[in-house]
């Protein structure tokens, strides 16, 4: 009897210890199942990165307006220099003498309604601001309606001329502060990547090889060629 005890003994512990050889793995495959919590630093790592990606974002858009900026000043340059080319045509065409003769109140109220249909024309193709309209319909300054069609058609040139150039130099000015916000967003970005890359190599972490092309990336550069300063000084 007691060897049969002893014996059963025996097979009972060897039962017991292939559970808990067997218990042992799980128990470590359910607590790698669950990793430990990110450190200090490795949150600060991942927040810096967020941070870099939504400064990427903001100068991406600021670079792309202020592209816009400059396609806007490169329409304005061009209307402005057709209507100055047009402006001096008129003007040389205006060299010429006029006849002089008495006008009738007809002929007058004529040369009135055509200053005036000229002038609402202009103003519908964004060539005449609403200011100058005004002047025009209350016949202030050189838009007097007894003029020859010939001189009324100068100064409504010129004046077309003289709206493009204020709307050049403001696109001229559009174009300089989107400038600045571009460079402004390219060195806010270029010193979250850095600190992005150091945060991460803290955190004992390796670097891809992406986040170190991107701390280089969106350095900002001088503007090549603007022409909107070297128009601006022509005039």
């Amino acid at each position: 009897m007691e060897t049969a005890a002893v014996i059963w003994m025996i097979m009972l512990l060897a039962v017991a210890a292939a559970t808990a050889a067997v218990a042992v793995p799980r128990r470590e495959a359910r607590a790698g199942r669950h990793p430990a919590p990110p450190s200090a630093a490795e949150r600060y790592a991942d927040e810096v990165a967020a941070a870099a990606d939504h400064a990427a974002g903001v100068a991406r858009r600021s670079r792309v307006a202020w592209e816009i900026a400059q396609e806007e000043v490169d329409a304005a340059w061009a209307a402005y220099d057709a209507a100055d080319r047009e402006a001096r045509r008129c003007r040389a065409a205006a060299v010429f003498p006029v006849l002089r003769q008495r006008r009738t109140r007809a002929e007058i109220a004529d040369r009135t309604r055509c200053l005036h249909r000229s002038a609402l024309a202009a103003c519908r193709r964004k060539e005449l601001s609403i200011a100058q309209l005004n002047e025009v319909l209350a016949h202030r300054g050189p838009w007097n309606p007894r003029k020859h069609p010939v001189a009324q058609e100068t100064a409504l040139r010129a004046a077309v001329a003289e709206h493009r150039l204020a709307a050049y130099r403001a696109a001229v000015e559009r174009e300089r502060s989107a400038w600045a916000e571009a460079e402004k967003a390219a060195v806010a970005l270029r010193s979250l990547r850095a600190e992005a890359l150091a945060a991460t190599m803290s955190a004992g972490r390796d670097p891809r090889p992406e986040d170190a092309r991107r701390a280089e990336q969106w350095s900002p550069a001088e503007p090549v060629a603007r022409p909107a300063n070297a128009r601006l000084a022509v005039h």
